[in-house]
């Protein structure tokens, strides 16, 4: 549990500011507004929500939800003011099904074991109405593992055949299925391949991985990441650091 406690409030410490926070947001708000396109009343839930900091960001596409396992992440939440945050695991939501338009896992599957993550994606199925969306976004590329592995509890990292056939098995059709963080790729490979040469730091030390860069080094990233958003809008990326996927369950779309 200290290990949790740990990447929460180093998260929580830079998810406000930090350029892959802001880069992640622009790569995702386009999904979203796809996914609640045509829907009045929307509901919308993220599942393990950490913090509830992106509960903000899905709150404007409708009414949005969270829940997390764990209580000091829920507490961060409350602290900066969002009440709609439950304690609840993501292999069991305490939600009736077919509540949900739309559902969101942002990086959970990975953390998880194998068997809970298939339940965990089972779970935002049964959640989803019929023709709601799934918006997933994970770990990506092997060869990326690194010092934040460890900070983020790490079990895997996907391919997109991977996150796919994991998606589908669940009962999802997959409409898109991109790699993010592209831009920063050459950099994050060389440096990655340096920590796993060294050895990967213990998780006292991990979180300068998270850490907020100087403001003009912030500030110059957070643009770069804003350029790569709009390239996403028409393209998908064929490599970087997170695997982003918008899945649907199938059925008729309610109004």
């Amino acid at each position: 549990m200290r290990r949790v406690e740990h990447l929460l409030r180093a998260t929580a410490r830079a998810e406000a500011r930090h350029f892959w926070f802001r880069g992640f947001r622009a790569f995702v708000t386009p999904l979203l507004r796809h996914a609640a396109r045509g829907r009045t009343g929307a509901r919308l839930l993220d599942c393990g929500c950490g913090t509830g900091a992106n509960v903000a960001l899905l709150d404007t596409f409708g009414r949005a939800y969270g829940f997390d396992l764990t209580e000091i992440g829920l507490r961060i939440g409350r602290d900066a003011g969002r009440t709609r945050l439950a304690r609840a695991t993501v292999t069991a939501a305490p939600f009736a099904t077919a509540s949900f338009d739309i559902v969101t896992s942002f990086d959970v599957l990975y953390s998880l074991p194998e068997r809970d993550e298939m339940a965990a994606i089972a779970e935002m199925y049964r959640l989803l109405k019929p023709g709601g969306y799934a918006i997933v976004n994970v770990a990506a590329m092997q060869v990326l593992r690194g010092d934040h592995s460890v900070l983020s509890r790490e079990l895997r990292r996907y391919s997109r055949r991977e996150l796919r056939a994991r998606l589908e098995a669940g009962g999802f059709h997959v409409e898109r299925l991109t790699y993010t963080n592209a831009t920063l790729f050459p950099a994050l490979a060389v440096a990655r391949l340096i920590q796993r040469r060294r050895g990967l730091r213990n998780e006292g030390d991990a979180d300068t991985e998270i850490s907020v860069p100087p403001r003009p080094i912030n500030a110059m990233m957070s643009g770069v990441m804003q350029l790569e958003a709009l390239w996403l809008r028409l393209f998908d990326a064929p490599f970087g650091s997170s695997l982003l996927c918008l899945a649907r369950k199938p059925g008729a779309s309610p109004s």
